[in-house]
């Protein structure tokens, strides 16, 4: 079995991407001010989850996503300011509470606002890819057991897979290479998922997957439940995309 790199602190690896930390500091590196980001989880998960899925589209101009946590805390701020302006009040009560997280849907909801729909945009495509790739990837074992796949998605998405795929193989190694950014996420028995260069793991440089008797299994059973008459290319192509058909071993 490979020596897991995931905890030795190289250069280029996010180590255990289930960390709220971690989530955070990617978010932080586009000029996102951690704060800004706790306030925003606190007051709305909907505005928090947007930002969370158009961070990874890399097509987005990042400042939209500062504009748009900006226009949501100020939103709960002016509300805010309204509320304990009222004589006698000191402070909001439950009540009020449950308002200024309504101010703040309010406002990450906005798509009058150009910025804010250019975002709610950019969330939606990638979490619609996110849930695509969770069930179009395919995995090959290779001669050491670790289960191997590969893509090359629209968006930098491999961080947000990284759950659905611990929880699907429970104990067994596995990768998901995005040959389109040379990354690779990685996660070995009893170790976290870890994100990081192709090249800081030799093994996936040429991995060596010996043929699959599965694969041609899955081929063969691929064809026969197809009813030619209800064949539909138009909904085929809606639904799975032509450039993910390369890694589809049941149409290759």
């Amino acid at each position: 079995m490979y020596q897991s790199q995931c905890g030795d602190n190289a250069s280029g690896i996010q180590p255990d991407l289930f960390d709220n930390d971690n989530k955070d500091a990617g978010l932080a590196q586009n000029g996102i001010d951690l704060l800004d980001l706790d306030k925003l989880f606190e007051l709305s998960v909907q505005a928090y989850s947007a930002v969370v899925n158009a961070r990874m589209d890399d097509s987005l101009d990042k400042s939209c996503l500062d504009f748009y946590i900006q226009k949501v805390l100020g939103a709960v701020q002016v509300f805010e300011a309204q509320s304990l302006s009222a004589p006698g009040r000191k402070k909001i009560n439950v009540d009020g509470q449950l308002a200024l997280r309504a101010a703040a849907d309010r406002a990450a909801a906005d798509r009058g606002d150009p910025l804010v729909r250019t975002v709610l945009d950019s969330a939606y495509r990638v979490g619609h890819e996110i849930h695509r790739l969770t069930g179009l990837l395919r995995f090959s074992p290779d001669k050491n057991g670790v289960w191997i796949a590969r893509c090359a998605p629209d968006n930098s998405i491999l961080p947000a897979l990284a759950e659905h795929f611990t929880l699907r193989f429970g104990d067994d190694p596995w990768v998901i290479m995005d040959e389109k950014r040379g990354l690779a996420l990685v996660r070995f028995k009893d170790a976290d998922p870890c994100l990081g260069p192709l090249a800081l793991f030799p093994f996936l440089s040429a991995p060596d997957i010996p043929d699959d008797e599965w694969e041609e299994l899955w081929r063969s059973y691929h064809r026969i439940i197809s009813i030619e008459n209800r064949k539909n290319p138009a909904l085929q192509l809606q639904l799975m995309p032509r450039r993910y058909w390369k890694y589809l071993p049941e149409i290759n």
